[in-house]
């Protein structure tokens, strides 16, 4: 199958051109057809119909305030485990029995701190992962945040993700943090697809409703 607009191959299934973005219906009424390509219409609203919409890569913005969305939902869930893995490990008391007027932390860190903020990596770890790979990679193929916003996470030929490259989208964010002031995620708003670095990492696209 081919692009209607670029002229670009396109995989069977695809819902848009991985190169330019063109929506996939017009290639599919001409393959069905016989017709050829030049005789395809021009996308538009008068013949496409209402089931189908074009889409559009999501620049820097819209992600980052799906982030915060995203951000503040997890911070909801994963609040109450922490509060009651605290209590549950008596780090009030800890935090009570501590020395006044002078170093606190002088013969060392109580392990019932240590302990807790292992608890607090490991929560966070697992939480952000499992929140982010197994609804990136279901039917929604988005976050909550992505969700309000209109935006899903597709593999470069619009087609769903799968868990294991959802995981690996998200650890690669990992890299992309490291990346001075920045830059790794900046990529999304000034690559020619919105592509920050773990997009070209595990091969994926964010796409927005147009």
């Amino acid at each position: 199958m081919y692009c209607s607009k670029c002229g670009s191959t396109i995989a069977d299934g695809s819902t848009f051109c991985p190169k330019c973005g063109q929506s996939t219906y017009a290639a599919q009424v001409v393959v069905a057809s016989g017709a050829p390509l030049a005789a395809a219409p021009a996308v538009g609203p008068s013949w496409m119909p209402a089931s189908v919409s074009a889409r559009a890569y999501a620049g820097f913005w819209l992600r980052f305030l799906a982030y915060i969305i995203d951000a503040i939902i997890l911070g909801i869930f994963a609040g109450p485990i922490l509060v009651g893995a605290a209590i549950m490990m008596g780090l009030g008391s800890a935090v009570a029995s501590l020395p006044r007027g002078s170093d606190p932390f002088a013969s060392g860190i109580p392990p019932v701190f240590l302990s807790f903020f292992l608890i607090f990596v490991l929560v966070a770890i697992v939480t952000t992962w499992l929140y982010h790979a197994l609804l990136e990679s279901s039917e929604w193929q988005a976050t909550p945040g992505k969700k309000v916003l209109g935006l899903t996470v597709t593999d470069l030929s619009g087609a769903r993700i799968s868990f294991a490259r959802a995981s690996g989208r998200h650890f690669g964010k990992i890299i992309t943090g490291l990346i001075p002031f920045g830059i790794g995620y900046i990529l999304a708003g000034v690559t020619e697809k919105k592509q920050a670095l773990h997009d070209m990492i595990a091969g994926c696209l964010v796409m927005r409703k147009a």
